[in-house]
């Protein structure tokens, strides 16, 4: 099984793969939005075309949504099971885009070149490095090095919402024994990262009611209840002076981590004065005595998200409010309950209403922690032939946010996941000018074929 041939050929065919990209990138695929529903069912067929183009057996499956591509291509040794989706977000601001966003093309900038518009980090760009790599490997071996399916949805970015019933209904066809998920980063510029735990998450959302309609602050204050300074007190308890979150039983099932693991975070070298000065900041807040690492890796937070109540226009109006409303949310790591931490936050809550009011509660989803178990030899071999391609050894490392597609995979078919990606925290997903380093395209396809060696060598 020769390595060296099939990087080489990576390298040589790197601007028709380019080429391909963009192709795949003028389609604008845009889930959210009914009126893109035929370009989602074209990106669909789009890749369809380009898997059987390798020999894989690629079909598209409808779904009450968008539709789901799924190919099986090798045979032998271990199963691995790829996910990425073809979807992406819509392109509003469109006035903030330098370019039309789905003009796509490589531009030139100071650190180097980038492959410019919606979709070319998440998630185009990513998939498209494992299924050039599969490219590079079919056409210097003849066939794949292993059993792979490739696993693309059209719904991520509206809350997949055909996804678990397509998972359980097609089980059989999706199960492997690992899955490889590209919708990541780098960490920094050239740290490759396998993320190993994501936090879950617990959204809340609760109205706190007093005066049967707004009050003349002046005839009203200091006798009626004031349902926004209500609200404010019970959002202060939530944390002790140590920025512990204070709700009875959070932190049962939270985990220390493992020294070894804090010893490969601080081994990136990750700066912590310049992560917040470039948004603004200068001291770290949440937990004191953990690093902004642990904090946003592997330790649960309670945020308010936005609190709404009495009068917010122009000008003033003295006004006492009937109600007030917040958003709150809990990051969520280890074995935590979800669904107990909603019941304790909504008795906190309850245990602090004063007389004359009342609270409403609205859940907005619960989902709990995902964490890979990396006693499995492949994790370690996927770590070391990452470390080969890249300038800095990778790391196992968490992530802040929540992708359920990790957690579905352990649920429903019973695999671990790696996380693997080559994004950098300036590509701008989500955001106008959205792009993809160059680099990060080229040496994502060449650690992919890395890892392909690695696992079934």
């Amino acid at each position: 099984m020769n390595l060296d041939d099939v990087l080489a050929r990576i390298d040589h065919e790197l601007p028709r793969a380019t080429e391909r990209l963009l192709q795949l990138l003028r389609i604008p695929s845009i889930s959210t939005d009914p009126a893109h529903a035929e370009e989602c069912d074209l990106a669909a067929d789009w890749l369809v075309a380009d898997l059987a183009s390798i020999g894989l057996d690629a079909r598209k499956h409808p779904t009450p949504g968008h539709p789901m591509v799924v190919a099986h291509g090798g045979e032998g040794g271990p199963h691995l099971v790829f996910y990425g989706h073809y979807d992406v977000q819509p392109v509003d601001p469109i006035e903030l885009w330098r370019r039309p966003p789905f003009e796509p093309a490589v531009e030139d900038t100071p650190k180097g070149k980038v492959i410019r518009g919606r979709g070319a980090s998440d998630d185009k760009g990513q998939l498209m490095t494992f299924i050039e790599a599969c490219r590079a490997w079919k056409a210097v071996h003849g066939a794949l090095p292993c059993r792979i399916t490739i696993f693309l949805e059209g719904e991520e970015e509206s809350g997949s919402p055909s996804l678990v019933p397509f998972m359980r209904r097609h089980a059989d066809e999706l199960r492997g024994d690992i899955a490889l998920i590209c919708d990541t980063g780098l960490v920094g510029e050239d740290t490759p990262a396998i993320v190993t735990m994501l936090r879950g998450l617990l959204a809340e959302e609760l109205t706190i009611t007093g005066p049967d309609k707004d009050l003349h602050s002046g005839m009203y204050g200091g006798a009626a209840v004031n349902p926004i300074a209500v609200l404010a007190r019970i959002i202060a308890s939530l944390h002790d002076e140590q920025g512990r979150i204070t709700l009875p039983g959070f932190y049962d099932g939270v985990p220390e981590m493992p020294q070894e693991i804090l010893d490969q975070w601080q081994a990136i070298g990750f700066d912590e004065e310049r992560f917040l000065r470039e948004v603004g900041l200068s001291q770290p807040a949440g937990e004191k005595g953990r690093s902004v690492l642990e904090m946003i890796w592997s330790r649960p937070t309670c945020e308010v998200n936005g609190i709404t109540g009495g009068y917010t226009g122009e000008g003033f109006k003295t006004v006492l409010p009937a109600s007030a409303s917040a958003k709150i949310s809990f990051r969520l790591v280890g074995r935590q309950d979800p669904h107990e931490i909603r019941k304790a936050f909504r008795a906190h809550v309850r245990s602090m209403l004063p007389p004359d009011c009342e609270v409403e509660f609205l859940g907005h989803g619960a989902a709990p922690a995902a964490q890979m178990s990396t006693d499995d030899p492949a994790f370690e071999k996927a770590r070391r032939a990452l470390s080969e391609e890249w300038p800095r050894p990778a790391a196992y490392v968490g992530c802040g946010g929540s992708i359920p597609i990790a957690g579905l995979f352990k649920e429903i078919l019973g695999m671990d996941a790696m996380l693997i990606g080559f994004g950098k925290d300036d590509d701008a997903i989500h955001s106008p000018n959205e792009k993809y380093d160059l680099e990060s395209f080229h040496k994502g396809t060449r650690s992919w074929a890395r890892i392909l060696a690695a696992l079934t060598g």
